[in-house]
């Protein structure tokens, strides 16, 4: 007789993305031979080895280490439970890290016993770290931001080869919730991708998740007897996130029945395929629309559709100073206006004492005194 369902499904999740990050391990690990060997012998790029190009023998490399990030609750407490299973099958180191953020009475402890269930299931390493929590953006993004940090410290410390976030389908539908009620364009909806970056490692963080529900992963700790945490924060009326997920999607479900997560799930994935191929095409126009000098030609910049010059226009703020993370749309449609609706208007002010102004039909967006 097999796994439960849900436990199966955890399981099977965590299976796909471990095959995923052996893939992209050994890529790496050719490419690096590749990079020793003497320049004549180099395979060409973009040609696979064959017998005409085979591949030198080499050192077997060290077994990968993926790493869970793991909070206690039924999320990650399923997808930690999956990756013991799952990763020793494959070869693969499997470790952990909790992370605590020092925000509740007796969090240490907490954290503590999070190690210890963790230890249960066979992880190693596992680290529990506390973090200090800024203001910067308000609570819950300042709890992430400090929270990326200490894992992209782990990984990097331990050279693992990825880590595991446990969030969910439901909180794929939620995050797209609020980007919509931020009203920031078509990436917000994209909500969290499969596969996102740190800090000079543009795969690092996997979602395996976000195609199962919430209730599935806390069914597989039930039937599993894996003790789960329930954090307050996320009954808290205080946070926006919780009222979300207490109120506003339960509403959403009653006004418009069965299926909301789902689709707004799907919306997610739909609008990431758009957003990536705008992104493109605005990555390979930028050069056709900037002068000997490297400023951007207003006139130029007029004759592209708005979602491919705004994406120009926000690549050029950041590149200025402006921080990615407070730069709004709002912004970008005043910016826009000095390319479309010019009547002499001054400088538009941007987050991060960025500038930007027409001068001579050229765009300047520069750090400002």
């Amino acid at each position: 007789m097999g796994p439960h369902p849900a436990v199966a499904a955890i399981r099977l999740a965590v299976r796909r993305v471990l095959h995923d990050v052996l893939t992209d391990v050994q890529r790496t690990d050719a490419q690096r031979a590749d990079l020793r060997r003497p320049e004549a012998q180099r395979t060409p790029e973009h040609v696979p080895p064959s017998p005409a190009h085979p591949q030198p023998p080499r050192e077997p490399a060290a077994s990968p280490l993926v790493l869970v990030a793991c909070s206690g609750g039924a999320d990650s407490m399923a997808l930690a439970s999956a990756l013991a299973f799952e990763a020793p099958k494959l070869g693969i180191r499997a470790g952990a890290v909790t992370v605590d953020h020092r925000l509740q009475d007796g969090s240490d402890l907490r954290a503590a016993e999070v190690v210890s269930r963790l230890t249960a299931l066979g992880l190693d390493p596992i680290e529990s770290v506390a973090v200090d929590v800024g203001r910067d953006g308000g609570p819950e993004a300042a709890a992430r931001d400090a929270r990326y940090a200490a894992l992209d410290a782990m990984a990097d410390r331990h050279g693992a080869a990825a880590i595991l976030l446990g969030h969910t389908r439901d909180d794929q539908a939620e995050t797209v919730l609020l980007g919509l009620a931020r009203g920031s364009g078509i990436r917000s909806l994209s909500g969290m991708a499969a596969v996102s970056g740190g800090p000079g490692a543009d795969r690092r963080y996997r979602r395996p998740f976000l195609h199962i529900d919430r209730q599935t992963a806390r069914k597989a700790c039930m039937v599993q007897s894996l003790p789960v945490w329930d954090d307050p924060h996320n009954t808290d009326p205080a946070y926006t996130r919780s009222r979300l997920r207490h109120e506003g999607l339960p509403a959403l479900e009653k006004a418009l029945g069965k299926g909301v997560v789902e689709a707004l799930a799907r919306t997610a994935q739909l609008s990431r395929d758009d957003a990536d191929a705008l992104d493109h095409w605005a990555a390979q126009a930028e050069a056709s629309v900037r002068d000997a000098a490297g400023l951007l030609e207003c006139a130029k910049l007029y004759a592209l559709p708005p979602a491919v010059r705004r994406r120009i226009v926000r690549r050029a703020a950041i590149d200025a100073g402006a921080p990615a993370g407070a730069l709004f749309a709002r912004h970008l449609e005043e910016v826009d206006r000095l390319i479309t609706g010019w009547r002499g208007q001054g400088a538009i002010n941007l987050p991060g004492k960025v500038v930007a102004q027409r001068q001579g039909g050229r765009l300047v967006i520069r750090q400002g005194c």
